[in-house]
């Protein structure tokens, strides 16, 4: 059989260009992700590698459609060899039924996992502008209106730490950050 996977980030974005794409090369069975590749914990990735049997071909439109890490389509490949499964990236020309194949993947996944990166650093960039700019000022923080109450009771030993934050509904180390910032 031939198994096509489709994702996009975000829930907005369209899907469709994928799918005819998939559909026109006679896909039999179609798997759509609306999420970050980022890593390969997504919904509908998993059903797909669960689905596959020996002998199908996973099709995918491009690396970066199925996986954004080196470590991540590598492992996902391996998974798919293991079953024996063939993996086609269609924009790549990438056959991993060959050794030049296999070698272009590793080859081409380093550049995905690149070009993450570089997604990444610009907007990392792009918030520091904004920020001097004074049009980003990030999540406000949260207002814990007994905090202080809460720390005292803990400090005084009425109340163990994980009460404490159970509380308040905080985190480990939220919790302790702003305790240590009560003693400044």
């Amino acid at each position: 059989m031939k198994i096509g996977y489709v994702r996009v980030s975000t829930e907005e974005q369209n899907t469709a260009r994928q799918e005819i794409m998939l559909r026109e090369l006679g896909v039999d069975e179609l798997f759509i992700d609306k999420a970050s590749g980022k890593n390969a914990d997504r919904p509908e990735l998993r059903r797909m590698m669960e689905y596959v049997r020996r002998g199908d071909t996973v099709i995918v439109e491009s690396i970066s459609r199925f996986a954004r890490n080196t470590r991540d389509l590598l492992d996902l490949v391996e998974h798919l060899t293991e079953k024996q499964v063939e993996f086609v990236s269609r924009k790549e020309a990438i056959d991993t039924t060959t050794p030049t194949g296999k070698f272009m993947l590793t080859v081409f996944a380093a550049v995905a996992e690149l070009e993450r990166e570089y997604i990444l650093q610009r907007q990392r960039e792009g918030i520091a502008i904004a920020r001097t700019q004074g049009k980003y000022r990030g999540r406000p923080a949260k207002d814990y209106p007994n905090f202080e109450c809460v720390v005292a009771r803990w400090r005084n030993g009425e109340i163990t730490a994980v009460q404490a934050m159970k509380q308040l509904g905080m985190s480990k180390t939220r919790f302790y950050e702003r305790a240590k910032l009560l003693n400044k």
